[in-house]
């Protein structure tokens, strides 16, 4: 799978905002046939931050996904609510989902 990490500085007047603002293409990436997982998450550091961890179940997804017409959209969009250039980190993995964190095993 590919499993991408992504952190988005957004502008602090439209922080409180970024979910619904991101909400569309948030809704369309999960729908992708080939997405597992599109989820935000919001710094408990610093509240402008969010971070974006996403996966997709191949090469083929990931292809299909930056060039539907949704991502196409945010990337005219979602600039505009930003201080910075997101960063992220892209990787390929041999898996198909999360593993448990034996360290921290509940029983």
């Amino acid at each position: 799978m590919i499993f991408i990490t992504a952190k988005f500085q957004v502008l602090p007047e439209h922080a409180d905002a970024w979910p619904e603002i991101s909400r569309e293409f948030t809704e369309a990436c999960r729908a992708e046939d080939g997405c597992l997982w599109f989820d935000w998450s919001r710094s408990v550091d610093d509240s402008c931050e969010y971070v974006l961890v996403e996966a997709f179940r191949d090469g083929d997804a990931g292809a299909a996904h930056v060039n539907s017409d949704h991502f196409k959209a945010a990337q005219q969009k979602l600039p505009g609510y930003l201080a910075a250039t997101p960063k992220i980190v892209s990787q390929t993995v041999d898996q198909d989902g999360w593993s448990e964190l034996g360290e921290m095993k509940v029983d």
